[in-house]
């Protein structure tokens, strides 16, 4: 009775670990925090759909913390070890909360990563019924003619540490990480409606706080939704 997206951040999981060319006892012997961006368990619903009486191992098949606590149980890292739900941001998120609980010193590295599997059909009925699915299956993003998100699933799953420990470790570093930051949008049209405002003002923040312009930016990757 195991969501099958615990599995996949589990396996995702240690091939980061792999790619990042850190020896994996490493990550047992120092403290490591795990963030997982995780929204919802659709195998759940699915599950209860078909069973009539309740698994015993239901309570942690289907907890969406656990997809962050398998991964500490089974390879023993003792740093903070949760999941977090923001919707469409839940990953980004993750990775934000990460990087604070490096900055604060509660974990040396970090295992940051987010997942979607897409394993029943009442959240593609309930995005249809208030209109945010596409109804032509195109995301036009930045478009006058946008007219809905496209549903993905999937996992990605990465190490982050401080730079210069990694730099002393001699780790494979793909990219540095300059500064995270998030906000909400406060009270708007609807509740999943974006603010502007509350986003111009993280950003400034966010490029004060790295000493960095808008200027500087070269590739921006948002989501479908704007949200």
């Amino acid at each position: 009775a195991m969501d099958p997206q615990q599995r996949v951040v589990l396996q995702g999981a240690v091939e980061a670990m792999m790619d990042a060319q850190i020896p994996l006892e490493e990550f047992a012997r120092k403290s490591t925090g795990v963030f997982i961006g995780i929204s919802q368990s659709e195998y759940r619903t699915l599950q209860e759909m078909r069973i009539t009486s309740t698994e015993s191992y239901a309570g942690t098949g289907y907890a969406l913390c656990i997809s962050a606590n398998r991964i500490s149980h089974r390879l023993n890292l003792t740093g903070p070890s949760y999941a977090v739900d923001t919707a469409c941001s839940s990953s980004l998120t993750a990775l934000d909360q990460a990087v604070q609980n490096l900055r604060t010193g509660a974990c040396d590295m970090a295992i940051v990563g987010g997942v979607n599997a897409m394993t029943h059909p009442s959240p593609f009925q309930a995005f249809s019924k208030a209109g945010m699915i596409s109804p032509t299956g195109r995301i036009s993003t930045f478009d006058a003619a946008a007219n809905g998100f496209v549903r993905g699933e999937g996992a990605g799953m990465i190490v982050i540490k401080p730079l210069s420990h990694a730099q002393a470790d001699g780790d494979r570093i793909h990219a540095v990480i300059q500064g995270t930051a998030a906000n909400q949008d406060g009270s708007t049209n609807t509740i999943t409606a974006p603010n502007q405002q509350a986003q111009t003002a993280m950003l400034r923040s966010l490029f004060d706080a790295v000493s960095i312009g808008p200027d500087q930016i070269g590739f921006v990757e948002a989501h479908g939704t704007g949200t």
